[in-house]
């Protein structure tokens, strides 16, 4: 008799053990969403599948079609209810009807429709001129320690946008105009930016005895802030999304204010393959208006967003295809679009390797695998220059490409498309639900 308590007591506890286990590791997101038109599949394995009921939150039924024509308060989820309306469902599952297992908030949105796009990007910080970084003293052929600069009321953070009413575009170019204006004894006029204010200074040159040329005192920054590529774009609106991660100061690593900043087209003019340890990039020129163009509006965590004010070519998308929610996503074999020579977008073969569907939404959602041979022996796998490009699946937009494993440059991850829409804003969603309050 002992003995068989103690099997029950086993038993129990390993069922009670089991639930757990599919409490954590089956469920870990309490939030999902799904597009108007398309089933609601939470994508647990058929076991569990079959036997899991959701109870739904009274009235919200009504958001569901289904196979029926009735709608339904308790709901098996192997009878393929639809999303029929953009809303938002609570529920909760339980195992058998009897066992909760987890509540969660069902996002109901329209189905987005955005064109892929692959284009390579450069990206500018401001839209115009260099950004004062710093002040370095210039020490005169006398041996005094000057500096121009400060004295014309030049300060970190403001923004040289013109020099002898010339448009400033590249470090390059101050440094070749303060040796002309050293060489001839003429002072410089600036156009300096700093918040909404704009003013004009002058500056006389002072050769530096320790650099052998002219200087004034300054370390600019270009306002470039390198290639990336596009990722979405939407023809009516004109927004669009690109790199799939923030851009961050090298220096300090903290996000770059780019409220005034743009994007241009870009072509690839070489490629530095990339190997173990050393992760390779696209070497471009910015074609500045020439392709297609557009201002920044947010830098975020999942990418940067904006409106393109000139459309590009597009070869590959004559049409909007649909965007996938992230529960659409599957492991298995995908494409990405991306530059590799001038400015044509192809395709390649990749392979969704695991998706970690997070609810930290950190931007690496899954793991991607180039398998294209092609692309292997150009580039070696993904390379600096890649963020953004667009991942196909099921003729679906379901992600970009975002960093590169350096260890094995052939790996890497991408964020979902659905957590890029997101963080755009074009996801239109009710107030937030707490999940803790499902009935």
């Amino acid at each position: 008799m002992r003995g068989k308590k103690r099997g029950v007591l086993c038993g129990f506890l390993f069922f009670l053990s089991g639930v757990l286990v599919i409490q954590g590791y089956l469920f870990p997101i309490g939030r999902h969403s799904v597009a108007v038109g398309e089933p609601l599949k939470l994508n647990f394995p058929a076991p569990i599948e079959r036997n899991l009921k959701a109870r739904i939150h009274q009235g919200q039924d009504s958001l569901l079609k289904f196979n029926s024509n009735t709608s339904a308060q308790v709901i098996t989820l192997d009878s393929d209810p639809v999303a029929a309306e953009p809303g938002q469902i609570q529920m909760r599952l339980s195992l058998f009807g009897l066992i909760p297992l987890k509540d969660m908030v069902v996002s109901i949105v329209p189905q987005i429709n955005v064109i892929p796009g692959g284009q390579s990007i450069g990206v500018l910080l401001h839209s115009q001129g260099v950004v004062v970084m710093g002040h370095s003293a210039v020490e005169d052929p006398a041996g005094n320690k000057v500096n121009p600069a400060v004295d014309a009321g030049i300060c970190d953070g403001d923004i040289i946008l013109k020099i002898d009413a010339e448009d400033i575009k590249s470090e390059g170019q101050v440094r070749d105009m303060v040796a002309r204006a050293g060489t001839s004894g003429q002072p410089l006029e600036l156009e300096v930016k700093r918040g909404e204010e704009i003013f004009f200074t002058k500056i006389i040159p002072v050769y530096c005895k320790d650099n052998l040329r002219y200087r004034i005192g300054l370390f600019v920054r270009d306002n470039a802030a390198g290639l990336g590529t596009l990722t979405y774009y939407e023809p009516e609106s004109m927004t669009y999304g690109a790199l799939g991660h923030i851009i961050t100061d090298a220096g300090t690593e903290q996000p770059i204010e780019l409220s005034d900043g743009r994007i241009v087209g870009a072509s690839v003019q070489a490629i530095h393959r990339g190997k173990r340890g050393q992760p390779g990039e696209k070497i471009g020129i910015f074609q500045n208006d020439k392709q297609f163009n557009g201002t920044i509006t947010r830098n975020t965590r999942m990418g940067i967003f904006g409106y393109l004010q000139q459309l590009p070519v597009n070869a590959n998308f004559a049409a909007p295809i649909p965007v996938a929610m992230a529960n659409q996503i599957h492991e298995g074999p995908a494409e990405v679009l991306t530059v590799l020579n001038e400015d044509k977008v192809d395709k390649f073969t990749v392979e969704i390797l695991k998706l970690n569907l997070q609810a930290e939404q950190e931007g690496k959602g899954m793991i991607i695998k180039i398998t294209d041979q092609r692309l292997l022996e150009q580039t070696g796998g993904i390379i600096q220059g890649m963020s953004g490009s667009p991942i196909i699946q099921e003729d679906k937009l379901v992600g970009a490409i975002t960093h590169v494993f350096v260890n094995d440059p052939t790996k890497g991850y991408g964020v979902p498309a659905e957590w890029m829409l997101r963080e755009a804003g074009m996801l239109h969603e009710e107030k937030e639900i707490n999940v803790n309050k499902a009935s």
